[in-house]
């Protein structure tokens, strides 16, 4: 079997919103006030004439073709061998390069200087545990598995399920994977968006 690739399933019909992945992993990493490691985009959308919540995690995505990786001038971004992108903060330079490069915007500064993001726990994977924020969803929305290992539960849902990813035409090979992303995002919106209980972007009606 080759290498372990480690990646992420979210399916949003099982999404509520809850908020408990974003606490869970803010109090296993310790991610300070006003940072997140992952979030829920929380919004109201009209399908059938009526109006109803979506939700949508986000985190890093730990990318195949990770432009993180491509800018940081001194490989403090980097790739670990089961696939997952982490920040060396010995190595980091608090040059933001990363931050400008990520399209999904899920890296942040610490007071100190060094960016932090979303790790998949690797504290926890490395040790065959889930994520926190996998570990603790209570419909069971996110998935958590070995991309390159066909037998798991985890590489079966993905192969029976219609899946999208975050800005395809980039074709930057994100290994988190959304079931109803596409459908959620033709929806039309009809109130801002929410991240973390603030507004995140004004509803322009």
């Amino acid at each position: 079997m080759s290498e372990k690739k480690l990646g992420m399933l979210i399916d949003l019909s099982l999404c509520v919103g809850c908020n408990a992945c974003a606490v869970a992993c803010k109090q296993e990493n310790e991610v300070p006030t006003g940072c997140f490691n992952t979030w829920i985009e929380s919004f109201d959308v009209e399908t059938d004439g009526q109006i109803r919540r979506a939700n949508i995690p986000k985190l890093c995505n730990h990318c195949e073709d990770a432009p993180c990786v491509k800018v940081c001038p001194t490989q403090a971004s980097h790739r670990t061998e089961d696939g997952t992108i982490v920040v060396d903060p010995e190595r980091c330079i608090g040059c933001k390069y990363c931050m400008a490069a990520c399209p999904y915007q899920v890296r942040y500064q610490l007071p100190s200087g060094e960016v932090e993001k979303c790790t998949f726990c690797q504290h926890r994977t490395s040790k065959g545990m889930l994520p926190a924020c996998v570990g603790t969803c209570i419909t069971h929305a996110r998935m958590f598995g070995d991309l390159n290992d066909p037998e798991s539960d985890f590489s079966k849902k993905l192969a029976a399920s219609k899946t999208e990813t975050l800005y395809p035409d980039l074709g930057l090979s994100p290994h988190v994977y959304y079931i109803g992303l596409d459908d959620t995002l033709a929806m039309p919106v009809a109130s801002a968006v929410h991240k973390g209980g603030n507004v995140l972007r004004h509803y322009e009606g």
